[in-house]
């Protein structure tokens, strides 16, 4: 059907006939059912909020979880429906209890600790059915010149570049141009960008494996070091090389070694544009995605009665870490300082399950899709944390799922948010699989804040500016927080009874 439909499509224009027919037509044809096919038929059908994946289906299906993939439990999050499965039942946290630790001393209460429901596991995948419109697209919808223009390229290509090239690698050059085309975002997942980004959820943050140096000798960033068989060793970086601009941020003598690296550091499997040169010869831009993949861990320490929580990116089980980490601490708390300095967001439900730590049935953020109202994604897990002064600290490199989370609780009046203004990121991806090893990474909707407040290409403004040189900023944040704090806290242990 499709490969008459184009015929019936070339007709229009009788001189193109032959070029189409002769040399790559037939193969072409094939090669774009096959491919295109199969992206029109998913292009919109239910789609997840940022970086939630969607499992084989026969993990759709209720299958033993004991066979499952690590990332069999990822969830789809269909933006039309009204419930939001904010878990997905690993977290449960029942294992935890709290306790009230008053005047700085350890003692606790003797008769029945505050006790931690288990949170309920979440609801089955939720699949729309692909619309008839979208399952069946005529190619009468695309014009015949264009068709024999891809297909001439694509020629030309086979015949003349220097280098032979196959068609698999043409295609999946031509879907990822396609993609970067519409929004710094969107992209097409080959089979290890798909991994590191289903990876992502559990706990990677990924670069392209390169690092670089001003050198003022010559007045540029000059690449110092390349890991052996990263995204940039395997796109020809080598050491030497100049390195002029990351995504849209030009790079001088102003920037810091800590930007280059936060530039280039992302969630695991997303992608970044770089411009480079030889030496300060012609210029190039390459895209590279970042697959250098290393795992996050939250770190948390007691500082005075207040608990520091380092928490990189929003991963599937951040919440229930945070809490875990917290029975580490040797101590009561009785405030919290949430870093999330260069976090670059994550799963956005992961942010809500965060917030909820904090506040009790509050509006976190509002989703606006292409069409109807926006969503509105509230807390609904047990506010442990509710009793306890918070700041957040945030810089420039803060995006996503931290603006989210910052913005929510600074409208709640729930925490004092310190540092500079964050990076002003405020869309959402849907990650919609091709199959088990592909998938498609599009921008499907903007996100507000509870109030209606834009924050893309905006940011969240801190309440404190802090100043001077970043390495002072916690010390800045905890003389903050130290004028909230009373004498009283909370101390978390683990239940041992639940591990027997």
């Amino acid at each position: 059907m499709f490969l008459l439909t184009c015929k019936r499509a070339m007709k229009v224009t009788k001189p193109s006939k032959q070029v189409l027919i002769n040399g790559v037509f037939h193969e072409f044809a094939a090669n774009l059912m096959r491919k295109t096919g199969c992206i029109m038929v998913i292009a919109l059908s239910s789609v997840s909020l940022y970086a939630q994946t969607a499992p084989a289906a026969s993990n759709l299906m209720g299958s033993d979880n004991t066979s499952r993939s690590p990332t069999a439990s990822l969830q789809l999050i269909s933006l039309r429906v009204d419930e939001v499965p904010l878990n997905n039942g690993a977290d449960d946290l029942s294992d935890i209890n709290t306790s009230d630790a008053v005047d700085e001393t350890d003692s606790w209460m003797d008769d029945e600790t505050q006790g931690v429901n288990p949170i309920e596991t979440a609801s089955d995948y939720e699949i729309d059915e692909t619309p008839e419109e979208v399952a069946h697209v005529s190619l009468n919808a695309i014009s015949p010149e264009t068709l024999k223009t891809f297909v001439a390229v694509i020629d030309l290509v086979r015949r003349e570049y220097i280098d032979p090239v196959n068609d698999e690698a043409l295609f999946n050059d031509a879907m990822s141009g396609m993609l970067t085309k519409l929004d710094s975002h969107a992209e097409f997942l080959d089979v290890e960008a798909y991994e590191n980004l289903r990876a992502f959820t559990q706990g990677d943050v990924g670069d392209i494996g390169l690092r670089a140096e001003y050198q003022p000798k010559v007045g540029y960033w000059v690449v110092v070091d390349v890991i052996s068989d990263s995204p940039a060793d395997k796109k020809g970086i080598t050491v030497g090389d100049y390195l002029h601009q990351i995504d849209d941020f030009k790079l001088d003598q102003d920037k810091q070694s800590n930007d280059i690296e936060q530039l280039l550091t992302g969630i695991a499997g997303t992608q970044v544009n770089i411009i480079v040169s030889k030496a300060g010869r012609r210029k190039s831009t390459i895209t590279l995605q970042r697959n250098n993949s290393h795992p996050q861990t939250i770190e948390t320490k007691l500082i005075d009665g207040i608990a520091i929580i380092k928490l990189p990116a929003f991963q599937n089980n951040s919440r229930e870490q945070i809490l875990q980490s917290l029975t580490k601490l040797d101590g009561s708390v009785k405030g919290v300082l949430l870093d999330l300095r260069d976090n670059p967001g994550g799963v956005l439900a992961s942010a809500v399950k965060v917030a909820s730590l904090f506040m009790n049935d509050v509006d976190v953020v509002q989703v606006k899709g292409r069409q109807g109202d926006p969503r509105v994604l509230s807390t609904k897990d047990a506010a442990m944390l509710k009793s306890l002064p918070v700041v957040i600290l945030q810089n420039r490199y803060s995006a996503s799922a931290a603006e989210v989370l910052a913005s929510s609780l600074q409208e709640q009046k729930r925490a004092t948010i310190v540092g500079e203004v964050s990076y002003g990121k405020g869309s959402v991806q849907s990650v919609i699989p091709l199959d088990n090893e592909q998938a498609v990474k599009l921008t499907v909707a903007h996100y507000l804040t509870a109030a209606g407040k834009k924050i893309d290409k905006i940011g969240v403004q801190p309440d404190i500016t802090l100043s001077g040189n970043e390495n002072t900023w916690e010390e800045q944040a905890l003389a903050v927080l130290r004028q909230q704090v009373g004498t009283s806290g909370l101390r978390f242990v683990k239940n041992e009874a639940a591990d027997k």
